[in-house]
């Protein structure tokens, strides 16, 4: 008899592979009572995430919507300024501002679920950043909320500012600072906030230089106490304007001023005003109030493209470029010492309305600029001969030096209306190093590549007038029949070469009649058709006729010469340098 426990056979694999299935979805089906529970919470969280969508309008509604109770926003409007946000919207073009970091900031969050929770306060990070459009031009903007600690580090998000920075490079567009505090600059506060104490890097820094020497236009306005950092970041933009009204500028605060130096009693005016540093070259120029710091920043836009790896914007032109003006014939006095206004002459010849002055407070044996000559951009420099003779002092080096390297950067070429008699003489212009500071001008006319057309109005005399007149080759020029040049003015310099022969003369009495002998014979010699005669001057031209002559030049430049410099540029054979 056989025993059936002999004749059952064992379990092929296919039976303990069913068996060891069975046994996994016995595992899986016994889920926990937490687990089914937190599958069944996920299950009811919106599937189109409007909960989160939900949490960043709340975080924007705030940050958009100013607070009348809060204590920086009513200081902010008993100073006479407007918040942040009205900034934004009087500077560009109505509904084009789209923020980058809206919700950055400080955020206390109230748990309303498991996996819920909403924000029930909100303080946003005090340096608003974003792109928006200037008259039809994207620019990054970055502006400063003083209402929420003034603007310092504290109280900002340090990542926005670099980013943005960086952003700018990587596309090419211009940037717009609204300065009104720290921007991000440091404060005692951040130690306890932190809890512990930091080396203090600048790193916004390293991209602006870079953007500077890109020539990506950096346009800054004071619209309120720019401090440390704020004055820094405003300083070293391209163009820089200080609202008269409610601006002011400095290194550290009247309270920080009072223990370091013992200066007390200062208010913001005193330390750092309009008055100082309008007038100091700090900044560039003043302006009556916010909406007029605007507004300039809009024009001096209009003249720069949005790097320097373009050509500046032309513009349609109602101005005939043929266009002629009798009165320049007889702007120019015969008689050397008189004086004449040399903005005078600038505003005849570029296009009408299209003179913009920088600088026009500081280094005023100078003048600067921006024009277009046929809708054509370029950078426009004159010797001031109202101020000190026209003789180029060391502020009016520093003026030039700063308007040349911008021009560069940004290829503009330069017009410039001569009437130096050269640099500054006498112990004033020693003690401020005037030869440091005109040999500095010379460097950057030597260094800098962008074309420059000369009109010689009158004197060309002296290591100043040569530099200027001379630091491109072939030099590109004409002259006016007022036109006077040499080594040295008469004035003086005839006293130098003659002196033992009018010191022989004074011994008989006749040194004045002498003297007036060797002054009309000088005269005489110096007539510039003698100096073109010997093609000294390649031509000299009827005043009336320069509008003419310097839109032609204009023209070609920007036709021809403007996409050889383009091109240079791009493949690194010519570089640049504002920084």
């Amino acid at each position: 008899m056989v025993n059936k426990k002999d004749t059952q056979s064992p379990p092929d694999g296919k039976d303990k592979a069913t068996q060891r299935l069975n046994q996994v979805s016995s595992h899986l089906s016994a889920e926990k009572p937490e687990q089914s529970k937190t599958k069944a919470q996920t299950a009811r969280l919106p599937a189109d995430h409007s909960d989160v969508l939900g949490q960043i309008a709340t975080l924007r509604k705030i940050a958009v919507t100013p607070n009348p109770n809060h204590r920086g926003y009513v200081r902010q409007k008993q100073a006479g300024k407007l918040w942040v946000r009205e900034r934004i919207e009087q500077l560009l073009d109505p509904g084009s501002f789209a923020e980058i970091g809206s919700v950055s900031g400080t955020v206390t969050w109230k748990k309303t679920a498991p996996m819920r929770e909403e924000p029930v306060s909100f303080t946003p990070s005090n340096n608003i950043q974003g792109a928006g459009m200037l008259r039809g031009r994207k620019v990054l903007l970055t502006a400063d909320d003083f209402s929420i600690r003034s603007g310092h580090a504290d109280g900002a998000s340090a990542g926005k500012t670099v980013y943005v920075e960086k952003l700018a490079i990587a596309l090419r567009v211009p940037v717009v600072k609204l300065v009104d505090g720290s921007s991000g600059g440091g404060s005692v506060t951040t130690i306890k906030k932190e809890g512990w104490s930091y080396l203090p890097h600048v790193a916004p820094f390293k991209p602006v230089i870079e953007q500077l020497n890109m020539g990506i236009p950096n346009l800054g306005a004071v619209v309120g106490p720019a401090i440390g950092l704020g004055a820094a970041r405003v300083v070293s933009c391209h163009f820089s304007v200080m609202a008269a009204d409610i601006g002011a500028l400095f290194n550290a605060g009247p309270k920080v001023v009072e223990g370091a130096t013992f200066e007390e009693g200062l208010d913001f005016q005193d330390l750092g005003g309009p008055t100082v540093h309008c007038m100091n070259g700090t900044i560039d120029n003043l302006a009556a109030n916010e909406a007029e710091c605007y507004e300039q920043i809009r024009t001096v836009l209009g003249y720069l493209p949005n790097s320097g790896s373009e050509a500046p914007p032309i513009v349609a032109c109602n101005d005939p470029i043929d266009r002629e003006d009798i009165s320049l014939r007889s702007i120019i006095p015969r008689r050397q010492a008189r004086m004449y206004n040399p903005r005078t002459i600038i505003t005849s010849v570029v296009d009408q309305g299209s003179w913009f002055e920088i600088g026009a407070l500081w280094g005023r044996t100078a003048i600067g600029g921006l024009a277009r000559l046929g809708g054509h951009p370029v950078g426009v420099i004159s010797l001031n001969c109202e101020v000190n003779g026209g003789a180029l002092d060391a502020a009016g080096s520093q003026k030039l030096t700063r308007l040349l390297k911008m021009c560069d950067v940004m290829n503009l070429p330069i017009l410039q209306f001569l009437d130096v008699p050269g640099y500054a003489i006498g112990t004033v212009a020693e003690r401020t190093a005037t030869m440091r500071w005109g040999v500095e001008l010379a460097k950057t006319y030597y260094t800098t590549t962008v074309p420059i057309f000369n009109v010689v109005t009158r004197r060309v005399f002296g290591v100043a007038g040569g530099v200027m007149l001379g630091s491109r080759d072939p030099v590109m020029q004409v002259a006016w029949p007022s036109g006077q040049w040499g080594s040295l003015p008469l004035e003086g310099g005839i006293e130098v070469g003659h002196r033992h022969e009018l010191r022989e003369a004074e011994k008989i009495g006749k040194k004045e009649e002498r003297y007036k002998e060797l002054e009309e014979e000088y005269l005489r010699l110096m007539n510039p058709v003698r100096t073109a005669n010997a093609f000294g001057v390649e031509e000299i031209i009827d005043p009336k006729d320069t509008r003419q002559v310097c839109c032609s030049w204009a023209a070609h430049i920007y036709e021809v010469l403007m996409k050889e410099r383009l091109s240079d540029r791009a493949c690194g054979k010519i570089h640049p340098s504002f920084a």
